[in-house]
This record gives C-alpha cells, sequence and structure tokens, in this order.
C-alpha cells in the first residue's frame, strides 16, 4: 500500500491548486511568522539593577543634605559669635570713653586748695568729657521741656495749670535719654493742664 505524505503546514495553509486551504491548528506557525535568529525579549526590566540606581540616587541626596545642614548651623554659629563680639566691643569702646571722665573726677577731688572758680572749670571741663562720650555712643537727651507730652518719652510726675495748650511738658525734674532713639530713661515732667474754668 503506498505511503501517504502529511502535507507541509506552510502548503496547507496557503493551498493550491488541487488543495483548498487548510487552517492551521493552534500552535503552528507558518514560515512567514518565524525570523532567523531573534532572541525572546526580557519581561521584566533587571530589578536588582534599578533598585542599585535608585539607593545611589537617595545616598547622594543625603549626602547633600547633610552638608547643606552642616553649612546652616556653621552660618548660625558664627552670626551669633558676631553679635557676641559686637556688645563685647560696644560696650569696651564705651567704658574707655568714660575712662577720662573718671579721670578727671579723681583729679579734682584730689586737688588741694583749689578755689571754686577752678573746682567749677574742671567740673566743667569733666562733664564735656562725659557729653563726648555719649554722643559717640550715640546717647542724646531728650529735649522735652515745650513739647507734647508723649507717654513713650516722658513720664508725668505733676499737673500743673499753665497758660500752655493742654498736655504740654512746662518742667523737667530729670532729664531723659535715648541710646539709638530707643528709651534709656524716660523724661521726669510736669504736664500742663487747663487752668480752673478754662476749657
Amino acid at each position: 500500500m503506498p505511503m501517504q505524505h502529511e502535507a507541509d503546514p506552510a502548503a496547507r495553509a496557503s493551498g493550491g491548486p488541487d488543495n483548498p486551504p487548510v487552517p492551521l491548528d493552534k500552535g503552528e506557525k507558518s514560515a512567514a511568522d518565524t525570523v532567523p535568529g531573534a532572541q525572546p525579549a526580557d519581561p521584566a526590566p533587571d530589578i536588582a539593577a534599578l533598585l542599585q540606581k535608585v539607593e545611589a540616587e537617595a545616598a547622594e541626596l543625603r549626602e547633600a543634605w547633610l552638608r547643606a545642614r552642616a553649612d546652616i548651623d556653621n552660618i548660625r554659629k558664627q552670626a551669633a559669635a558676631d553679635v557676641a563680639k559686637a556688645h563685647k566691643f560696644a560696650l569696651e569702646r564705651f567704658a574707655t570713653e568714660l575712662l577720662p571722665v573718671k579721670d578727671a573726677l579723681e583729679s579734682a577731688l584730689s586737688a588741694k586748695g583749689s578755689s571754686a572758680d577752678a573746682l567749677s572749670a574742671g567740673v566743667d571741663l569733666t562733664l564735656k568729657q562725659l557729653n563726648a562720650a555719649f554722643e559717640k555712643s550715640r546717647i542724646v537727651e531728650i529735649d522735652a521741656a515745650g513739647h507734647k507730652f508723649d507717654p513713650h518719652r516722658h513720664q508725668a510726675m505733676a499737673m500743673v495749670e499753665s497758660g500752655e495748650p493742654p498736655n504740654t511738658v512746662v518742667q523737667v525734674f530729670q532729664k531723659g535719654y535715648l541710646l539709638n532713639d530707643r528709651v534709656l530713661r524716660p523724661a521726669l515732667v510736669a504736664v500742663s493742664k487747663p487752668k480752673d474754668g478754662g476749657r
């Protein structure tokens, strides 16, 4: 009995003049669907490589953050040291300016048989030295007399009847002083009030 050869799947799929096209079975591929030498694609990326890359980037970011934090701490410490140094040397300059005042007072007290005029001249010179020290340290007197009462710079000790407008400083009991426009001591003053029967 003659042997029958199985038809080629490609031939069955394409058909022929004597053979009608035969559908391919599942799992069968035609020659046109096959690429010689092709390698199957990796369905998943290399997770280990991605993880290593992310860890390296995280380490770099952490190192940059630590450097920035250290820089900020150094700047803060340097600023605090500069402020402390400025306060220290500001006080030192003021103390240096006061030393001649002390010297002048001690000289006046140690003088024997000085006349009243000599003492007065010595005190006047000492006061000028003190005023110069105040000026260099930006300590100024509060000009209160004749000005409107200012509760931030004046402290009212009395209310007196006066022809001046109400709330005008008419008398200064004790001078006040400012340091860089900040009140060191308010001026003790008497303030005008309307006379009886006045409005």
